[in-house]
């Protein structure tokens, strides 16, 4: 693109061996209708043809820059390395298998603009194979419970249920807020301990209803938040659930770890007993168990109220 106008807003887009989706979403970056934007293209490490895809973005358009790791360092670490070379004003996250909505930027940056928060969280929906094609889904209930209707410098205190929205590529932040603030490293869930340190740092955020990202489902099962029958992750997987809920519950902000909870126990926990049942070794049920007794445990559980229809939603 030539004479591209000064950017406003970095895209962290990290990515390993994602051939099939890294186009589609490098293309949902080229149809913004906020067109100040630069991406910092992360391969992880891929042995497919990643780098390739993302070296010839890089090439073809001057608001990409693209980074190369030789050996995977992992999600959180890619992120990291990407805040480090982040220069503009505003900074969002963008996973290299989704894909934003064409307005994204506009609506995001713009709310920005308007309100001065620290952070902007928009909705998102899920997009799952049917046939040869992904195709979108509902906003799911909890999101919609984050997200609608519109909420303009409003705190974690004022709407706990944002705290149902946890992932990191449906914000847009001012750079200045990410100061001392990265994603762990070394483990497979990063967003979830980062998203309540975001809530309960921010002097005000602001929730929008807008649908901004497209969350892919990989038919062939390999995302790593499909990879739960996995004993490792699964150990990083609680563990990033305990930190969200040690974090609100720090920051005296009860009702959103009672929001936490009601959400854990509805969806989180159900498909991990279900695993548990017929895993074969002992040990992943033990820690299932383990974990629920901490949740039991916690003073915020007496004001749980699960919602029984959620586990439902999990199909859409």
């Amino acid at each position: 693109m030539l004479n591209a106008p000064d950017p406003i807003v970095t895209l962290i887009v990290p990515g390993r061996d994602i051939e099939e989706f890294a186009p589609a979403a490098i293309a949902s970056l080229l149809v913004q209708t906020e067109p100040r934007w630069r991406a910092i293209l992360i391969d992880d490490g891929s042995t497919d043809a990643t780098a390739e895809i993302f070296a010839t973005a890089a090439a073809s358009d001057s608001r990409f820059a693209f980074v190369r790791h030789e050996a995977s360092r992992g999600l959180g670490a890619a992120r990291n390395i990407g805040l480090g070379r982040v220069e503009t004003e505003y900074l969002g996250f963008l996973d290299g298998d989704d894909e934003l909505t064409p307005t994204a930027l506009a609506r995001l940056t713009g709310t920005l603009d308007e309100t001065g928060s620290d952070f902007v969280a928009g909705a998102y929906v899920r997009s799952r194979l049917q046939g040869d094609v992904y195709v979108t889904g509902r906003v799911q209930p909890w999101t919609a419970a984050a997200t609608d209707p519109q909420r303009l410098r409003t705190t974690i205190l004022e709407h706990p249920r944002a705290s149902g929205n946890i992932v990191a590529w449906s914000k847009i932040s001012r750079t200045d807020f990410w100061n001392d603030l990265r994603f762990p490293e070394g483990v497979t869930y990063e967003d979830q301990t980062v998203a309540q340190q975001m809530y309960t740092r921010a002097v005000a955020f602001d929730v929008i209803p807008d649908v901004v990202a497209h969350w892919r489902i990989r038919a062939d099962g390999t995302s790593i938040t499909q990879g739960k029958a996995s004993l490792p992750v699964l150990r990083d997987y609680l563990a990033a659930l305990r930190g969200g809920i040690r974090v609100l519950h720090e920051a005296g902000a009860a009702a959103a770890a009672i929001a936490r909870l009601d959400l854990i126990l509805a969806m989180d926990l159900p498909p991990l007993h279900e695993i548990a049942s017929s895993h074969p070794d002992p040990a992943y049920a033990a820690e299932v168990t383990a974990f629920l007794g901490e949740l039991r445990a916690l003073p915020e559980f007496a004001g749980v109220h699960p919602d029984a229809n959620i586990a439902a939603a999990l199909a859409w």
